[in-house]
């Protein structure tokens, strides 16, 4: 079928059938028709009405039609037939919406880790799992530990003696050991050594990851528990490659999650990761959000809304108006009396519903939203016939000089 392809014919043939015969009879009494062609074969031509190889009707070819390969007029009741609309193109600020997807994380910077920096026995757990919510200063766990433990007489022997470089020493390793300084305060005062010692919380928040159980044997490269602080949370976003350039630290952020409709969480932007995913091909970029409620958890999956900026006084159309094809992008515009082109425009950036259109068309012009698929269908399928038609100028070349050749 040369360079007309079956999905334009297919098309053609839907536009076809959308025209009642009626219609076709009121809207083309005054055109004059050239010849009629088969819906799906363009090179059976006849010279009047009939039934194609395959039974279906001829289309008729007209006059008006035969020296524009590039519009394609339909009447207004095709039109309404399609459901046509259109849209006019007009000059506005186009902001650099970011719309993607994220996982709320812990903030880091209100994660507390507890190591011991002794070894010994777990006497008591306070916190018996994970999720359990504590404050700053209520105790953890209770530790025995034989180096404390003589840590504790040797400070109180150094007190008994009076030795000022005795006690200092003393001191310093009861402090390097993780006492707190108000229990070595207790300690000088009463002077009497306790067989364990407490370990407290040094923040609010709950408990993350619980490594020990009541009774463990732990060492000072064994973490046991940390604690996070829920208020804030982090969300990492993953941004296109192609949108890398719009987000910028400061930049004012949304979150919203589907089980929660309605409600939106206001942040920003807090860094941007240096590298892309090799797998992903997408940006890094962490925001911070306020959770006083802690509605937001570690792990959930939101949908994120990032503001970039405007891009002041450029031509835009909807979205749904552009064609892209994988070579180029192009358009339909409404002409005058039911006529429609099809146009080839360069397309800028992509924010929501909206495209910048940086060439091709002009404000004020009437781009069609829907039904442009198959009126660009018909238009490649006019412009294919056009083309089949013409004759080629070096085959017109070789026939004169033929002609020209004495016998």
């Amino acid at each position: 079928m040369n360079a007309i392809t079956l999905k334009s014919l297919l098309l053609r043939t839907l536009v076809t059938l959308l025209l009642s015969p009626s219609s076709m009879l009121a809207a083309d009494d005054d055109r004059e028709i050239l010849y009629w062609v088969a819906p799906m074969d363009a090179n059976y031509r006849r010279d009047k009405p009939g039934k194609s190889p395959m039974g279906m009707d001829l289309l008729p070819v007209y006059a008006d039609e035969a020296g524009d390969s590039s519009s394609v007029t339909i009447t207004p009741e095709v039109v309404q037939n399609l459901g046509i609309r259109t849209v006019t193109a007009e000059r506005s600020p186009l902001w650099r919406m970011i719309e993607t997807v994220g996982y709320v994380d812990y903030d880091e910077s209100r994660v507390s880790h507890i190591h011991l920096r002794t070894e010994g026995w777990i006497e008591h757990l306070v916190a018996h799992s994970e999720g359990d919510r504590v404050r700053k200063g209520e105790q953890l766990l209770v530790l025995y530990s034989p180096d404390l433990v003589n840590a504790q007489e040797e400070f109180v022997q150094a007190l008994a003696v009076g030795n000022k470089g005795l006690i200092r020493a003393s001191r310093e390793r009861l402090v390097a050991l993780g006492i707190p300084a108000n229990q070595v305060k207790q300690l000088e005062t009463n002077r009497k050594v306790k067989q364990t010692i407490s370990i407290y919380s040094p923040q609010d928040g709950v408990v993350s990851k619980l490594m020990v159980r009541h009774g463990m044997f732990v060492t000072p490269d064994k973490q046991v528990m940390s604690l996070a602080d829920l208020s804030s949370v982090w969300l990492l976003a993953e941004i296109y490659e192609s949108q890398a350039d719009w987000v910028k630290v400061g930049q004012t952020a949304e979150v919203s999650l589907a089980f929660l409709p309605g409600r939106i969480w206001e942040g920003q932007v807090e860094y941007i990761y240096p590298s892309l995913d090799p797998k992903t091909r997408t940006l890094k970029a962490r925001l911070r959000f306020d959770n006083p409620d802690e509605a937001l958890k570690p792990n959930m999956y939101t949908s994120v809304r990032i503001y970039g900026g405007p891009k002041h006084d450029v031509i835009v159309i909807p979205v749904e108006a552009l064609i892209r094809t994988g070579r180029e992008s192009r358009v339909i515009i409404a002409l005058d009396a039911g006529r429609f082109a099809s146009r080839t425009v360069t397309a800028g950036i992509e924010s929501g519903d909206w495209v910048e259109i940086l060439a091709g068309i002009e404000p004020g012009e009437e781009v069609v939203t829907s039904g442009q698929f198959l009126l660009d269908s018909e238009a490649s399928l006019k412009a294919s016939m056009t083309r089949m038609q013409s004759p080629d100028p070096e085959q017109q070349g070789a026939s004169a000089t033929e002609q020209e050749m004495p016998q």
